[in-house]
Formats: C-alpha cells, sequence, structure tokens
C-alpha cells in the first residue's frame, strides 16, 4: 500500500508562482506514475500534470507551458512548480501515486488572488 503527502500550498498574486511538493510512502517500488490533479469548487477533479516512471510528462491543456512536474532523486518524490498563477487556477491540488490501484493525498489549498 501506497501514502502520499502533499505540502506547499498557500494564497499567491495573479502572475505569482507557487511550488508543491509530494512524497510517497509504504510500497514505492510498484508505482508507475506520480502526479498532481486538481478540483476547483463546483467542477469536477481534473488532470494537472503526470510524470511516468520514465519521466515521460503528461499534462492537463490549462496549465501546459506554466506548469512543471518533475520528482525528485529518490524517486518517491514529485514536484509541481507552477508559474504565470491565474485565479483559475484556484482549487485544491491533490497528489495520486498510481500502483496497483491508486492512492490519494488529502490536498492541499492553492488560492490565486487577481
Amino acid at each position: 500500500q501506497v501514502q502520499v503527502a502533499e505540502s506547499g500550498g498557500g494564497l499567491v498574486q495573479a502572475g505569482g508562482s507557487l511550488r508543491l511538493s509530494c512524497v510517497a510512502s509504504g510500497s514505492i517500488s510498484g508505482i508507475n506514475i506520480m502526479g498532481w490533479y486538481r478540483q476547483a469548487p463546483g467542477k469536477q477533479r481534473e488532470l494537472a500534470a503526470v510524470i511516468s516512471r520514465e519521466n515521460r510528462t503528461t499534462y492537463g491543456t490549462s496549465v501546459a507551458g506554466r506548469f512543471t512536474v518533475s520528482r525528485g532523486a529518490g524517486r518517491n518524490t514529485v514536484y509541481l512548480q507552477m508559474n504565470s498563477l491565474k485565479p483559475e487556477d484556484t482549487a485544491v491540488y491533490y497528489c495520486c501515486a498510481f500502483a496497483t490501484t491508486p492512492s490519494w493525498g488529502q490536498g492541499t489549498q492553492v488560492t490565486v488572488s487577481s
């Protein structure tokens, strides 16, 4: 079983940057993909960015070119660098780890003020 924990959310002005971190623990050898989803109030959870074991990345259309997902040296850590933030990026950001079953963190709030 895999557990994940996020950190790094907060309040930022439009145009600013934030970096989210996520650490996975437990049976991390089985993780194929790690990354980030987000859920804004009243909306469905959507893909932000994920990275595979082979370091292939996939981005949601609304964040491509502004957000960068990367792995730490230990392979059980993933980061989300968010630049040029917009008010519409306001959401709870969830770290995810996909092994035999998906594992989700509790989420971290990101609020972008205009």
